[in-house]
């Protein structure tokens, strides 16, 4: 029988850098999904989704994507300051996935795939019609690490499908967006969980908090 406290150990140092960044795809889930909308200095839009994608700061608003090499996200960043993100949503799977698909540079993901694209209210970039939500940024800066680079965007506006709008944010039964896994498996948001958090004060005044934590 196999004891449950065994564990393989995988180390990046012993591995093929291919190998390696599976394994870490399978462990770092789920992850948000920036469905990139970008255009290059000879015009030609780009869409691209990215799952390495979280928020960097509040104040300023800043979000973050990575481009594992140099992928035609970062290079049209990097020319015309601009992007937008989408968040991907569970109705158009089919489309998300097939605008990762490795095009030639010059084409356009959106026509090719049939993602319906509307101008933004504060960049030149368009945005995903059909997403019901959208970032609009602006470049704040990049930061190279070995064979990724970091794209940080200054959101200069949120816009959000009027519908998917409930006491002032956003609700996420509305949005139902998708997340990335290990491999090619995605994920749906599933079953949500609410709870609030714990006050020190609360805690320390009344013990049966951190007993019922604690399962005792």
């Amino acid at each position: 029988m196999t004891d449950p406290t065994d564990r393989v150990l995988f180390d990046p140092a012993e591995m093929e850098t291919r190998a390696f960044y599976r394994v870490l795809n399978s462990v770092v889930v789920p992850r948000p999904i920036a469905w990139v909308c970008s255009r290059s200095a000879e015009g030609v839009v780009n869409l691209a989704p990215h799952s390495f994608y979280t928020v960097a700061c509040v104040d300023p608003p800043v979000v973050q994507f990575t481009s594992v090499g140099r992928k035609d996200s970062l290079r049209n960043v990097e020319a015309t300051g601009e992007f937008t993100v989408s968040l991907t949503p569970e109705s158009l799977f089919e489309q998300i996935n097939a605008t990762g698909t490795d095009f030639p540079a010059g084409v356009s993901e959106a026509e090719e795939v049939g993602v319906r694209l509307e101008d933004s209210d504060r960049v030149s970039v368009p945005r995903v019609a059909e997403s019901p939500v959208s970032a609009e940024c602006t470049l704040h800066s990049t930061v190279r690490l070995g064979d990724s680079t970091v794209v940080f965007g200054r959101v200069q506006l949120i816009s959000v499908r009027e519908s998917a709008v409930r006491d002032g944010r956003p609700r996420i039964e509305h949005l139902q967006p998708l997340a990335r896994l290990g491999g090619n498996e995605w994920s749906t948001i599933g079953e949500v969980k609410e709870i609030p958090r714990i006050p020190y004060r609360s805690w320390a005044e009344d013990p049966s908090i951190g007993e019922r934590v604690k399962g005792e």
